[in-house]
Order: structure tokens, then sequence, then C-alpha cells
């Protein structure tokens, strides 16, 4: 059984998209096949006009780092790095040689410059988020993909965190994203689709 089929979608640079359906829908395959973790049977998934699926392993993992950024539900912050460590992983993995400086301005942008010391487990579930924001906004990518990254924190702290994205990826003209379950985040973005029986249907444009 395919988990999608007939999904087509096209994003221009900047433009802001929510993924809705219910749990079990495919929205989690859907990610990982944009994110390059999978490859699709049958079909392409190009990212600035590169095809992942065609790729091997190690160039989808270099286009990962350079050009794609995840924000997950849970964070995935590494607990025995800082803040200002886990901004400046992926620039280090790149072998960047000023990444530490390049993650203090990340720090900055998600208004937590004085937090670079401290560790996950020091911080609030909204601090750890924006963390994991400017994380995946320090390489500059192209894209951002983002995974119900409201989901595990409460109604203000949620909105606080999803203004910043939203404004941060609109001040460097980076293509969002978003699955979430929240119609009204949906309704923030420029288009949203929703994803049932394994296809794409726009509900908002």
């Amino acid at each position: 059984m395919d988990v999608l089929e007939h999904v087509n979608l096209q994003a221009q640079k900047g433009e802001k998209i929510a993924i809705l359906g219910p749990s079990g829908c495919g929205k989690s395959t859907l990610l990982s096949l944009l994110a390059g973790l999978d490859c699709p049977d049958t079909g392409t998934v190009l990212i600035d006009g590169s095809d992942l699926a065609k790729m091997t392993e190690d160039e989808r993992s270099f286009t990962r780092s350079e050009k794609l950024g995840i924000v997950f539900q849970q964070y995935h912050l590494m607990r025995n790095l800082t803040a200002i460590e886990n901004v400046g992983l992926p620039l280090e993995i790149l072998g960047k040689p000023d990444y530490a400086k390049q993650a203090q301005v990340g720090l900055n942008q998600v208004f937590l410059s004085d937090r670079g010391n401290h560790f996950p487990s020091e911080m609030s579930g909204g601090e750890c988020q924006r963390v994991a924001i400017a994380r995946a906004l320090v390489t500059r990518p192209s894209l951002i993909l983002a995974d119900e990254p409201s989901g595990n924190l409460d109604q203000k702290t949620g909105e606080e965190v999803m203004n910043l994205l939203f404004k941060l990826c609109g001040e460097n003209e980076i293509t969002l994203i978003l699955v979430t379950h929240n119609q009204e985040l949906a309704g923030q973005c420029d288009r949203a689709f929703l994803l049932q029986d394994g296809a794409l249907v726009e509900i908002m444009a």
C-alpha cells in the first residue's frame, strides 16, 4: 500500500506552506522525503533544482546540512551541549571556522543572547525551541521543515515561538513548510494543504 501518491507540491522562495491532516495520514513520511531521510519509490524531490533521490547518502547528508533546516516538536537538542554549541553544531560539521561567532548571532536573533552557556536542562521549553530555531536557521538554508514546532508549548509561548519563526523566515526569504494541526497557524501561511488518503489537496491559497 502506498502511503503517498499523486503528491505534487511546488514551493516558491520565501513562501510559507502549511500541511494539515489527521494522525497517521503520512505527514511525517512527507517531511522525511522532503528532508532526504527517505527516498520515494517513484517521482522526484527537488531542492533548488537538485534531485535528492538521485544523490548518494553522503550527498544527501551534505545537502541537508547546507540547504535544509528542521525544527522538531521535541526540540532534539544535544543535552551535553550548551545553547551556543547546539546552534553552532551544523556550522562546525560543515567546517565553518567562525561557527561560534555565527552561533552567537543566531542566539541574538531569537533573543537568547544571555543564554549561550546554558544547557537544555537549564532552559524552559520555549527557550529550547528558540535554540532549535536558531540552529535550523544558522546555515541560512533554502528550506525550513517544521514538524508541529509549537506542539509541546503552552498557547502563549507557542504563539511567541511561531511568530518568531515566521518573522525570521520572512526576513531571510526562507521557504517554510509547516506540519500542524492548528488551523489558526495554517491561516497565517500563504497556502495550506490537507493530506488525506495519500494525496495533497489545496484548501487555502
